[in-house]
């Protein structure tokens, strides 16, 4: 993994967004997640919709069961909903951040543990269902479009801090 920024705490305002929304086991889903990307980019080209950074948000993560996950694309504004398609609000607030190349899970990891040594609650509840939270995301700041290469892509990990909620 090559850690480009951070970690640090970063305070992020709301942020419009549009979306695709589904349960899908851990294994495969990112395979899952690059056709919801294609979806959604169809969708939003054809109605001339400008949008900004692509995002995979981890709504309740369970490594070894179902995992809630969503693909979504900044918006200006709000957009109405239109059959798969949801729109939505990342949540203003603290959030602990690093940018990173390569390796995901490393840097998930050494992003909690990042949070767990700085005395930072992450914004989590444990269900049933495995880790709920309040706003989790992967942000390609590398457009996938442009670079087919996911070794290559600068990615924003993000959690949302659990203190000084909006």
């Amino acid at each position: 993994m090559e850690l480009v920024d951070g970690p640090s705490i970063v305070a992020k305002p709301a942020r419009h967004y549009i979306g695709i929304r589904l349960v899908t086991p851990f294994r495969g889903m990112f395979a899952v997640r690059d056709r919801l990307m294609d979806e959604l980019y169809s969708w939003a080209d054809d109605r001339a919709i400008a949008y900004g950074h692509t995002f995979f948000r981890l709504h309740v993560v369970d490594m070894g069961g179902p995992m809630d996950v969503e693909v979504g694309v900044i918006t200006d504004e709000a957009i109405g909903d239109s059959g798969r398609v949801r729109a939505g609000v990342l949540p203003a607030g603290r959030y602990a951040t690093l940018a990173y190349i390569n390796h995901g899970r490393r840097a998930n990891g050494m992003l909690r543990d990042w949070s767990q040594e700085e005395g930072l609650a992450l914004d989590c509840t444990a269900s049933p269902e495995g880790e709920r939270f309040g706003c989790r995301y992967e942000a390609y700041l590398t457009d996938p479009r442009s670079e087919r290469m996911k070794t290559r892509w600068q990615i924003e990990l993000a959690i949302r801090l659990a203190d000084k909620l909006p």
